[in-house]
């Protein structure tokens, strides 16, 4: 392909962080010098530079962790060394949140505005704004923006998956060696003492005000990441099953996990035989925990029949769902497992490389992942020919729909493709792919050292096994949650010690209001579906007297408006004019009444519903619908 490459020059710091994280350039054809007389004149090569396109996502993430956003010239370096039209990779670099392409300072506080924090930011966000100032939304103004090394900002963020310790803030800090802490349980002045700034008033009268350096930096590096000290509400509960290693094993220990029996399902199933392995599975019952339950055993066996190769794993890790945090649980505290689930799997199907995508705001869980994975590469523990590669989203909610995390992985915007091809047939790279999440490949475990038969046991006949939930909001004892799966609602509120509540989410933005006196549902795939409800990612998020439903329902319209691809015009444009009408209703100024306006709304989700291409469109109106129609939200408005 003829590049017309940009003019802008990469700096040599630019250079380095991309050069760090796909290899140094071996030609002038690639961004080197040039060498032979022949470099002049020949490139060579060129499938192997198309087929690096998937090292896109992670040099832009490169040059974003090293100097705080992508410059034209790091652009454009990142084009000549890859072969990407800058153009499409200015689309890949701007549909990624966590991705900045106008000068951004390196440290930069991410305070979560999401459903369960949103409240409890509220005091954090009126002290950053006296300390610092508005948050930051967009490219500064001016035609000439210098950044010292000292500058720092803040924006606001969707959930960050700490809504068990909420307030909660996300710290980057960009340089040669970058920082990134997820922070709970934030207070004003710790915000502000991250970002080690304030604004005093000036003594001039021409100046208003000045921004001066606080006296008591934080040492960025020292800071500690919240979500490695998460309550664990039943810690030496002898009835858990995939939690009874978080908090009793030490997480970064390969010497730990095989003490407390680690890889002896590995074990078992390489001894047992590939067929013998998705013939247990599918005797558990086991279907996906994401959300759409779709028997495991099944895709395993779909995958491992194909006659496409090579085939592949991909561990969905992407947890972005509002009020979920349940797989950076697991991931934080259990890594070894997740590696050992995932070695399994990909052995059952027939894949000979894994993938596991984490979602970028999880730095820890991702550092312990990387940490378990080399540990079992170096440890010799994966089979012959077999590896697993990490992946870090870069900050898009869409991206946990699986194909959209495909076109991730593989260096494009992450956009949902239609289906058919379902991915078992054609996946990620065009290849049969197994697609799980992480909780659900943590049930692999348990069910290869019990037998499929006893793990149908527990549960109920149509969902076996247990099940994680996150409970957060008004409960005095936040955290996930591990029971059988038909345990009701209620006696799950009462081990979280459920405070008097108005109405509770359950299964995320994407799920559905329920009224205080519907919490006798059986947390089951059939008694959500009697209750005309869904389990989702397993959120339960209680709200209590003064909590405002009505911002709450404005903030999920939002959330979903901020996080449509804008493939689909369904989604592109029912999620604003959903918005747009709840706006309406608040402000008393609805369309045709209140009666039109909701008649108006209804017609909208319906359309989303309908005719999305994706999940995110086709539930977007969810939990809008549900708080119109069981929580009456809007009754005897005028």
């Amino acid at each position: 392909m003829d590049l017309k490459l940009l003019d802008a020059e990469p700096t040599l710091e630019e250079r380095e962080a991309v050069d760090a994280a796909i290899g140094a350039p071996t030609s002038a054809w690639d961004g080197g010098e040039r060498g032979t007389h022949r470099d002049a004149h020949t490139a060579l090569g060129g499938a192997s530079v198309r087929n690096r396109r998937h090292e896109l996502v992670p040099a832009l993430q490169s040059l974003q962790a090293r100097v705080g956003w992508i410059s034209e010239g790091g652009l454009g370096y990142v084009c000549e060394r890859l072969g990407v039209p800058p153009a499409d990779a200015w689309g890949v670099a701007t549909f990624y949140a966590l991705l900045a392409t106008t000068p951004r300072p390196r440290r930069v506080l991410h305070v979560c505005s999401d459903i369960a924090c949103a409240r409890k930011a509220h005091g954090v966000e009126l002290a950053l704004e006296a300390s610092v100032g508005p948050p930051i939304s967009g490219a500064p103004s001016g035609d000439s923006i210098i950044l010292g090394d000292d500058e720092a900002a803040w924006m606001h963020s969707p959930c960050l998956g700490m809504c068990d310790m909420a307030p909660a803030a996300l710290l980057t800090v960009a340089g040669e060696t970058p920082v990134e802490r997820l922070c709970g349980n934030i207070t004003p002045d710790r915000a502000s003492g991250l970002l080690a700034r304030r604004r005093v008033r000036s003594t001039s009268a021409d100046i208003l005000y000045v921004e001066q350096r606080l006296a008591t930096t934080t040492p960025y590096a020292t800071v500690p990441d919240s979500s490695a000290s998460a309550p664990i509400p039943q810690l030496g509960d002898p009835s858990l099953v995939l939690l009874k290693r978080v908090g009793v094993v030490d997480p970064t220990s390969l010497e730990s996990y095989r003490a407390a029996g680690g890889f002896e399902a590995l074990q078992r199933a390489l001894e047992m035989g590939a067929e013998a392995v998705v013939a247990e599975v599918s005797a558990s019952k086991l279907v996906g925990r994401g959300g759409a339950a779709f028997p495991t055993g099944r895709k395993w066996e779909a995958v491992r029949t194909q006659p496409a190769q090579p085939h592949y794993l991909v561990c969905n890790a992407d947890e972005s769902e509002p009020g979920t945090f349940k797989d950076r649980l697991l991931m934080t505290h259990d890594p070894f497992a997740i590696v050992e689930s995932m070695t399994i799997a990909s052995f059952a199907a027939g894949c000979s490389r894994a993938y596991l995508y984490v979602r970028a705001e999880y730095p820890l869980a991702y550092e312990r992942i990387a940490n378990a994975i080399a540990r079992c590469r170096d440890a010799g523990v994966f089979p012959s020919g077999f590896d697993i590669e990490l992946r870090r989203g870069a900050g898009a909610y869409i991206c946990g729909e699986e194909t959209a995390l495909f076109e991730s992985i593989e260096g494009k915007r992450g956009e949902p493709r239609s289906k058919p091809p379902f991915p078992v047939n054609s996946g990620l790279f065009g290849k049969p792919t197994v697609v799980n999440n992480v909780e659900t490949l943590a049930n692999v475990i348990p069910i290869l050292l019990m037998g499929g038969t006893e793990y149908a046991k527990i549960g109920t006949a149509g969902s076996t096994g247990t099940r994680l939930f996150c409970l957060s909001g008004a409960v005095r004892k936040p955290g996930v949650y591990e029971v059988p799966c038909g345990t009701s609602l209620r006696s799950l509120l009462e081990l979280a010690e459920v405070r008097e509540m108005s109405a509770l989410l359950l299964g995320g933005a994407a799920g559905n209001f329920l009224r205080p006196d519907e919490i006798d549902v059986e947390l089951s795939m059939e008694g959500a579906r009697a209750a005309n409800a869904t389990l989702g990612s397993g959120v339960v998020l209680a709200f209590d007297e003064q909590t405002d439903l009505h911002h709450v329902v404005r903030r999920i319209a939002g959330f979903f408006r901020d996080e449509s691809c804008g493939q689909c015009v369904p989604c592109r444009v029912g999620t604003v004019r959903q918005e747009e009408s709840l706006h309406r209703l608040a402000h008393g100024r609805p369309i045709g009444g209140v009666a039109g306006e909701l008649a108006l709304l209804e017609e909208v989700g319906v359309a989303m519903r309908d005719a999305s291409i994706c999940g995110l469109g086709q539930t977007a109106y969810a939990a809008v619908e549900s708080a119109i129609k069981r929580l009456r939200l809007y009754e005897g408005m005028a």
